[in-house]
């Protein structure tokens, strides 16, 4: 099937809603692609004029034409000159012109899209949907985390290239985010994966993020298909009421997907029988953590529901790799093992990296953590939370806790110390370049290393550095 022709008349006419008029150029002139970033545009591409909070795109538009850009989308009243210029389109909104664009690429594609949010784990369920779909689809996922208003549609546009599956995460930090990209994306799989604390600093408490999570429902019919946590009794709550058809997964509650026998092998990752309707299997994921393991049901009930044989979604399983930064488990030369989970961090996901570390076999589990941002009026008592769990340690202790970050992440050491874990064993540093190097100079053969925070304390730079030295 050939892949969909974006001209500037076909593209004005995808952003009837935001009044797009053609003011210069050819309506036939064909765009090979769509950019917001001068900086990545290749030319032929076309320019859409984004307004951030930082930067206001239509400055940079008259760069694009100069890059080759074959077309630029600009606000009503752009003053950047009409004669000899390539497609000139203007917009109300530009914002809202892309997003209609993606939702009519979308639409005209064919593609079957599935849609994933939840408060933990949407990257790592897009990757392993992707790729048990991939056994039998010809599938795309969107990049990276391009999972907000303007990155969704971003991926949607590449569905002109007609894949037959695209798999796409959902994000959000406000209400009513998630209701305007189900709408965008149209989505005919959704996946609810769990509700947790993330974010909590922009809401009054973990049920309104629920409910806001819950606009992963809107816009169904009949035929859509939802794809629920049967473990999260917030999101059984709520999905009672659901269009469509709806496929559960579980650990712990009865589930069309359920895990059984689960065996936790630590750094190696987890091993279970899976029961479904079409039959059992074995699986071993080697991905760390029952989270994962959630994770992986998720993925699977998506592709059972698309015809992948049980048989070759646990051969795929069983290879599967993490993505950068969430979950890694990294053996370094002299001994060392870290488990990388720095990319992001909130309360109920550092909760069940520690479960990780408290059943792994080490001469010493150590524990370094940054601070959880977004967590609002919540985050000194929430940090506090997690230093007592870090203090009551589980089947095996915790042996070392660093803690990197503000005074909520200060608060974490206290709270460990107070629950029972030696001063001596309890340190806060204030950046992650410090507690890398304390790090360094600790860590010996044998030891397991748990580096967890969220983005903005760049706990990445803790095991590059550690790499660095040691590695």
């Amino acid at each position: 099937m050939n892949a969909i022709r974006l001209t500037a008349g076909s593209i004005a006419a995808a952003m009837r809603g935001a009044r797009a008029r053609i003011v210069s150029g050819d309506p036939d002139r064909e765009c090979s692609g769509v950019s917001i970033d001068t900086r990545t545009l290749a030319p032929g591409e076309l320019f859409v004029a984004i307004r951030g909070e930082r930067f206001d795109g239509a400055a940079f538009a008259a760069t694009a034409i100069e890059k080759g850009a074959a077309g630029v989308v600009v606000p009503r009243g752009w003053e950047g000159g009409r004669a000899n210029r390539p497609a000139i389109i203007e917009v109300d909104d530009t914002t809202a012109a892309l997003q209609e664009l993606a939702a009519s690429i979308r639409q005209e594609s064919g593609t079957k899209v599935v849609a994933i949010t939840g408060s933990a784990g949407k990257t790592t369920t897009k990757e392993l949907t992707a790729e048990l779909l991939a056994v039998r689809y010809r599938v795309i996922r969107n990049r990276g985390n391009f999972n907000n208003h303007i990155g969704l549609p971003l991926s949607l546009i590449e569905l002109r290239q007609r894949p037959e599956m695209a798999v796409v995460e959902l994000g959000m930090s406000h209400a009513g985010e998630v209701s305007t990209l189900v709408r965008i994306a149209q989505p005919d799989v959704r996946v609810w994966t769990n509700v947790g604390d993330a974010h909590l600093g922009f809401f009054a408490s973990v049920d309104a993020i629920a409910d806001a999570k819950a606009e992963i429902l809107e816009y169904a019919s009949a035929s859509t298909v939802l794809v629920s946590n049967a473990d999260d009794p917030r999101i059984v709550k709520r999905t009672g009421g659901f269009a469509g058809r709806r496929v559960t997964f579980g650990i712990d509650h009865d589930a069309d997907v359920k895990a059984v026998e689960v065996v936790d092998r630590g750094v190696e990752g987890t091993t279970a029988r899976v029961e479904t309707a079409v039959g059992r299997v074995d699986l071993t994921v080697p991905l760390v953590g029952r989270a994962n393991l959630s994770n992986v049901l998720a993925a699977t009930a998506v592709a059972l529901d698309f015809g992948v044989p049980l048989a070759a979604i646990a051969e795929r399983v069983a290879h599967v790799t993490p993505a950068s930064h969430r979950g890694e488990v990294i053996r370094l030369p002299d001994g060392v093992t870290m488990i990388d989970d720095s990319y992001n961090a909130n309360p109920a996901a550092t909760a069940r990296a520690l479960e990780v570390l408290a059943h792994a076999a080490a001469s010493r589990r150590i524990a370094v953590l940054g601070e959880m941002l977004e967590l609002g009026e919540h985050a000194v008592a929430l940090h506090e939370e997690v230093g007592r769990a870090v203090a009551a340690g589980g089947p095996r202790p915790i042996d070392v806790l660093y803690t990197v970050g503000g005074a909520p992440a200060e608060a974490m050491a206290h709270a460990a110390i107070a629950a029972g874990m030696a001063r001596s064993a309890v340190r806060h540093f204030e950046t992650s370049q410090a507690a890398a190097e304390a790090l360094i100079a600790l860590a010996s053969r044998g030891d397991l290393v748990l580096v967890k925070g969220s983005r903005g304390v760049r706990m990445d730079n803790v095991v590059e550095r550690v790499k660095a030295e040691r590695g």
